[in-house]
């Protein structure tokens, strides 16, 4: 392994002035600086990353909070995220607080000491954690914020609807998420507007995120006599799935089932799930950009900056013409 005392003997000059030369190459003459980085990059020389991070106060690695990582969607936004830190040579820790908001500001204050800024991938309000995280800057997955990342809600329930209203489904019912999920208020606000476009919204109440709340959720669906139902996300689609079948009910010929946020879970179940999705890994990726923008400019301030991901429709199994 080539190290700074190789490239400084072959260059003829001391460790220092090769530590400088490549740190801070403002702080050598330039003919110096030009045959030191030459001499550098033929030994093939890579810098100690961790070492130059500890010198300028930084611990080289970023924090991920996610609610759930077993859910598919948090599980693919942390994947893009660690494949985005790889390409900018840092770690990741990710943090999954199992959907209890009281423990979120403490987790959140843990990791961020440990790391130079977070992802706050969870459904709290902002406001909330921005003191936990010490100072250090803060990207919001699929929330408000000065750096965040999300999916274009109201273009995804759009892109549902006219699906649905194609296929001549006229009483839809919304089986929504957490009552503090942002994502969930976006919805809920595009379908409301739905009146008067020839389809009626039933919108259901707050339901967990999880299997077992689709399943809560089948009573009040089938009470509802909607021929379609959109669900918070897959796991709730296939949670209402199961529990409609049981009741002796036949998805799609009774009841058409359309989820959100396309996950690799979607086209695995039966029927497979038509979804609204994005590109989850993407929103990871994104994320750690807008994260290492801020570290890069040396400041928790700076413009605002929010990316929105156009929503996408995979049209499968689970949505068809209601009965007659």
């Amino acid at each position: 392994m080539v190290t700074v005392r190789d490239v400084a003997r072959v260059a003829g000059v001391s460790i220092s002035t090769v530590s400088r030369a490549l740190s801070a190459p403002e702080k050598v003459a330039a003919q110096t600086r030009d045959r030191i980085t030459a001499i550098a990059d033929d030994l093939g020389y890579q810098p100690n990353r961790a070492a130059a991070g500890l010198r300028a106060g930084r611990t080289g690695a970023v924090g991920l909070l996610v609610p759930d990582l077993a859910n598919p969607y948090f599980a693919a936004v942390a994947k893009g995220a660690a494949a985005g830190a790889r390409a900018h040579g840092l770690g990741v820790f990710v943090v999954d607080s199992e959907e209890d908001l009281r423990l979120e500001v403490d987790l959140l204050r843990s990791l961020a000491a440990q790391t130079d800024g977070v992802i706050l991938a969870s459904p709290r309000a902002l406001d909330a954690d921005r003191p936990a995280a010490g100072g250090k800057p803060v990207v919001v997955v699929n929330q408000e914020g000065p750096l965040a990342v999300g999916v274009d809600n109201a273009g995804g329930v759009s892109l549902a609807l006219e699906h649905l209203r194609a296929l001549g489904h006229r009483r839809i019912a919304y089986v929504g998420g957490p009552a503090v999920s942002w994502s969930d208020a976006q919805r809920r606000a595009a379908l409301a507007t739905a009146a008067g476009t020839g389809v009626e919204v039933v919108a259901l109440g707050a339901h967990s995120p999880t299997v077992d709340g689709g399943a809560a959720a089948a009573a009040s669906v089938i009470a509802s006599h909607a021929t379609a139902a959109i669900t918070f996300n897959d796991v709730v689609a296939v949670g209402l799935v199961r529990a409609v079948r049981a009741r002796g009910l036949r998805v799609p010929e009774d009841l058409s089932v359309l989820g959100f946020d396309d996950t690799f879970l979607a086209p695995l179940v039966t029927p497979a799930l038509t979804s609204v999705g994005a590109d989850l890994r993407e929103i990871g990726r994104r994320a750690v950009d807008l994260l290492v923008g801020r570290l890069a400019a040396g400041t928790t301030e700076g413009p605002t900056r929010r990316l929105l991901l156009p929503a996408t429709l995979a049209v499968r199994e689970s949505t068809a013409r209601p009965r007659a």
